[in-house]
């Protein structure tokens, strides 16, 4: 990418006229998808330094891209978390069950049985790695995108269908988005539509947490877009002055709706970067390398437990699909841009990595997308069986005053008489 600058115009006073620098529109319709800004860096190249070192000594990480496996497949270098096959294998069944399960759940709401989906296509080893490299009960401050953190922890199928369909089994009620999942049993924090919320919140729990003398961290997930927010700012203040013990996760997938990474601040730096100015640690991860989100997780998350503070870590990937089903993304990128991201597709890598090792084969994984297509079809099926959002039924209208206050106040007790609920 072409950075460099033109000398200014001088003006009718001869002084040089000021310019605005608009970073240039990715590449749009119809023209050849450029990923010449991606950085090309071999598997195995990052060193990975103990957990307990300075901040400041991290931060040449946020420029780099820590990778472990390489374009056959291979794991490389010192970030290689060395995962017996069984894990492996479960990791791969878990990224494969959430994209069988996104696949019918967009499905599903394009039949009319729901209003909104959204799904994380290209994404799935975020959720999952990072789920396998927190303690169960570690608490989860996730935004959309991260439905492979509840699928990771072996949460029903059809309690989240039964979310996004808000039916009479929804736990939520009705009174969340679909895919705004809450799941307190299984560490994880509702979501929210409010970009950016999360990391304050999670910051602040890590907080409590680490005075009450607690054995659980927290991790958190924005996209890079949402950096731009002031809670971001915020959440980093408070980890860096009290040494929260949180992982804060940027999902940078290049695309923030229609806008490219470059108009959230990504051309000028990293988003790990973001760091730098707090004195927080900071990693930036290929994030479609399952093991090396793992690692750069479980190294972050052993540095929060042991007391020396919060990590940022960027994970750098891209969104295959469209950023929701209210989104056509023919409109402002290459159709097929998505195939040709340079870090591959997670599945099919760590895919590759177990047959490479003897532990897979082609045929094996044919037949586990064939069984998973089955189970979520059985799961769609029941969860049906309480109803969908076209055909009900749902709850009624006299529970949206429950469940706010432990007792209800006067005025919404006098709304609920005059609603006649």
């Amino acid at each position: 990418m072409d950075t460099a600058i033109a000398a200014p115009d001088p003006g009718s006073d001869g002084r040089p006229r000021l310019r605005l620098h608009i970073p240039a529109h990715h590449p749009a319709p119809g023209e050849r998808p450029d990923f010449s800004y991606v950085p090309r860096l071999p598997a195995g190249a990052v060193e990975r330094p103990d957990i307990a070192v300075p901040a400041q000594e991290t931060h040449r990480l946020a420029y780099s891209l820590i990778r472990v496996l390489d374009d056959d497949g291979a794991a490389r270098g010192a970030w290689d978390p060395k995962l017996d096959p069984e894990e492996l294998r479960r990791g791969l069944r878990a990224m494969m069950l959430t994209r069988a399960y996104d696949a019918r759940m967009y499905r599903a709401q394009r039949q009319g049985k729901t209003s909104f989906y959204m799904q994380c296509t290209g994404e799935e080893a975020i959720g999952v790695a990072q789920a396998f490299a927190l303690a169960p009960d570690d608490m989860a401050f996730p935004t959309y995108r991260q439905q492979g953190i509840l699928i990771a922890r072996g949460w029903p199928l059809v309690d989240m269908m039964c979310q996004v369909y808000s039916n009479a089994c929804d736990r939520l009620k009705g009174r969340q988005m679909p895919i705004m999942y809450s799941a307190r049993e299984a560490s994880f924090f509702s979501i929210a539509g409010n970009l950016g919320i999360q990391y304050p919140q999670a910051v602040g729990w890590a907080m409590a947490s680490a005075y009450k003398g607690d054995h659980r961290i927290a991790a958190a997930w924005i996209g890079e877009g949402a950096t731009a927010e002031a809670d971001f700012h915020h959440a980093l203040t408070f980890a860096s002055v009290y040494r929260a013990p949180v992982v804060l996760n940027v999902v940078n997938n290049q695309w923030a709706i229609s806008s490219h990474q470059e108009i959230a601040g990504g051309e000028a730096a990293t988003f790990a970067a973001r760091a730098i100015g707090f004195g927080l640690a900071s990693l930036r991860v290929d994030g479609n390398d399952f093991l090396a989100v793992y690692a750069a997780t479980r190294w972050a998350a052993e540095r929060a437990r042991a007391n020396h503070g919060a990590t940022l870590v960027e994970l750098f990937t891209y969104r295959a699909a469209s950023h929701s089903t209210s989104d056509d993304p023919s409109r402002y990128r290459p159709q097929d841009e998505w195939q040709n991201w340079p870090y591959g597709d997670p599945i099919e890598r760590l895919s590759r990595h177990l047959t490479g090792l003897g532990e897979w084969s082609p045929e094996r994984h044919k037949q586990l997308e064939g069984e998973l297509a089955d189970e979520v079809r059985e799961a769609a099926r029941e969860a049906e069986r309480f109803g969908t959002l076209d055909s009900g039924p749902t709850f009624s209208a006299k529970t949206m005053f429950e469940d706010v206050y432990k007792e209800m106040p006067w005025h919404l007790k006098r709304q609920r008489q005059e609603f006649g609920v």
